[in-house]
């Protein structure tokens, strides 16, 4: 029975050379000359430091940019709060990764209304659709690629 699997996955690699880059474009731009603005990268999560809080919005700017250069969706950034203080300014930005159970439900229930001949089991952080043809499967990811879902989707392990 062909089947696929929905995940929503990261490639740490390129998430590493944007936030290099981010890092290269700081250094170089005037308005951050001897501000001590850098970007930091841990696992999945980016911290900004800069001395005041617009330039945070500005560095933002930037690594979005050179994320979506380096193919991935900005959909998974998730800034969260800005913390200041009298010296600096820092915020962390979550990389959202894997299909938690709200999204998996979510994706589910779409497939189940949209009437197509597909199943859709969640297992794990994915999400696997089975359905008797190929045909099906197509129409499946042509509406999971126009659903609007928090997390980017990507389609692999499609079988036969």
């Amino acid at each position: 029975m062909p089947s696929f699997d929905v995940v929503s996955e990261l490639d740490g690699h390129e998430v590493a050379n944007a936030v290099d880059q981010a890092n290269r474009e700081i250094q170089q731009r005037f308005d951050f000359k001897n501000t001590g603005a850098v970007f930091e990268l841990n696992e999945l999560t980016v911290t900004m430091k800069a001395e005041v809080e617009f330039q945070l919005k500005q560095m933002l700017d930037i690594l979005k940019l050179r994320l979506v250069k380096r193919g991935i969706d900005t959909v998974c950034v998730d800034p969260q709060d800005v913390k200041k203080n009298l010296a600096a300014a820092t915020q962390e930005v979550v990389l959202k990764h894997g299909i938690d159970q709200e999204a998996g439900k979510k994706l589910q229930k779409l497939i189940k209304d949209s009437k197509l001949k597909v199943q859709a089991a969640i297992q794990g952080d994915k999400l696997r659709i089975t359905g008797k043809q190929r045909d099906d499967l197509q129409e499946a990811i042509a509406m999971l690629r126009k659903a609007q879902v928090e997390v980017p989707l990507q389609f692999n392990n499609f079988r036969d």
